[in-house]
């Protein structure tokens, strides 16, 4: 009986770790380029404090550099979560439509992360039982079309109208850890493929600047214990455009 009852806390440990991933999706970088020369760069946070940052630079009217990264730091009683992750890439964009106000971009890069997790488990006394601590490296590759549109739909608030922008992203993840660690004993390497849809909305605030709304949901293609699909896209934050031609009148 005494076994049973410190091995259901352990159990239950394991259960846990297994929903939280190594892999924690970041904000796709939207920069919505129209033109060389322009500069992109954004900052978003989400509810559980992962700061994400996204910068994009137009070399020539069809062909961008990106710069991307993420930080996390959020401790808990239950659980502590440190994450870290850079990406760099690029691609190609152009506009089209009747008056060339809607963009398409497609991109793809490499990137790096690192992941720290310590989890604890209490009794009913909120006595400490167990501590697991979880850390990983890990390489990924991805790509990503962006579809997003420059016709303004207006909201009025405060008084105040503000023109809406909207757009969407797919990217595709491939991740795969190379150093893998429970409690300092090395593990098998795990993969996965992320399919990684997402929305997000502008608010305009001037010609260079725009408050963002991100919502996305993250999808793991293959059967993974601790490289899963734990983890969403929700977000808010601001994008600067700057060099951005003049509108034509």
């Amino acid at each position: 009986m005494i076994t049973h009852s410190r091995l259901t806390p352990v159990l239950l440990l394991l259960f846990l770790s297994s929903c939280s991933s190594i892999y924690m999706p970041s904000v796709p970088n939207t920069p919505m380029l129209t033109t060389q020369g322009e500069i992109a760069a954004g900052a978003h946070v989400s509810l559980k404090g992962n700061f994400n940052f996204n910068s994009a630079y137009a070399v020539s009217n069809h062909v961008a550099l990106l710069a991307n990264g993420a930080y996390m730091n959020n401790e808990s009683t239950k659980k502590d979560v440190k994450h870290k992750m850079i990406e760099f890439g690029g691609g190609y964009f152009n506009t089209f439509g009747p008056d060339n106000n809607r963009i398409l971009e497609i991109y793809g890069g490499i990137g790096s992360g690192k992941s720290d997790r310590l989890f604890r488990q209490f009794d009913d006394n909120k006595n400490l039982i167990t501590i697991d601590n979880h850390k990983a490296n890990y390489d990924k590759k991805f790509i990503q079309v962006n579809y997003s549109s420059k016709k303004r739909d207006n909201l009025r608030l405060f008084g105040v109208n503000f023109g809406l922008n909207f757009g969407t992203a797919l990217r595709m993840s491939f991740v795969k850890t190379n150093d893998f660690f429970i409690n300092n004993v090395q593990q098998p390497n795990e993969d996965n493929i992320f399919l990684e849809p997402v929305f997000f909305t502008r608010m305009i605030l001037s010609d260079q600047v725009q408050l963002q709304y991100t919502s996305g949901s993250n999808f793991g293609l293959k059967s993974r214990k601790f490289l899963n699909a734990g983890n969403s896209v929700f977000s808010v934050g601001a994008v600067v455009n700057l060099g951005r031609a003049p509108k034509k009148q």
